[in-house]
């Protein structure tokens, strides 16, 4: 809980340690919807941009297991919508501008791990 009270963090652990199942259980102790997305090689930066922009629109948690197995070039453009999203809500924006252009409101509560 204190990577969620600094407004970042995520579990980092080996595999098979129970790091994706924390994150679901904290989620529904408090109440929050949790998504939890296998990621693969197959990813690409705009499926990627649509999944943060709706999670910060939907007040939901992300939960991206197996986060590893993205591609390099994707992961660095992954960094950068990342940063947006996370910049906008530590900034308390109501509106964020994602890396395409488009505008979207921001729930007030919402987490990516």
């Amino acid at each position: 809980s204190s990577g969620i009270n600094a407004e970042y963090g995520a579990p980092a652990g080996p595999a098979g340690t129970g790091k994706t199942e924390s994150v679901k259980d904290m989620g529904r102790c408090l109440g929050k919807f949790v998504v939890v997305f296998n990621c693969s090689d197959q990813m690409d930066f705009r499926g990627l941009g649509r999944i943060y922009k709706g999670l910060a629109q939907s007040g939901c948690w992300g939960c991206f297991d197996e986060f590893n197995r993205v591609e390099l070039p994707v992961l660095s453009v992954a960094a950068q919508q990342i940063a947006i999203v996370l910049s906008c809500k530590k900034e308390r924006k109501k509106e964020c501008i994602f890396t395409e252009g488009d505008r979207g409101s921001r729930a007030r509560a919402f987490g990516i791990f």
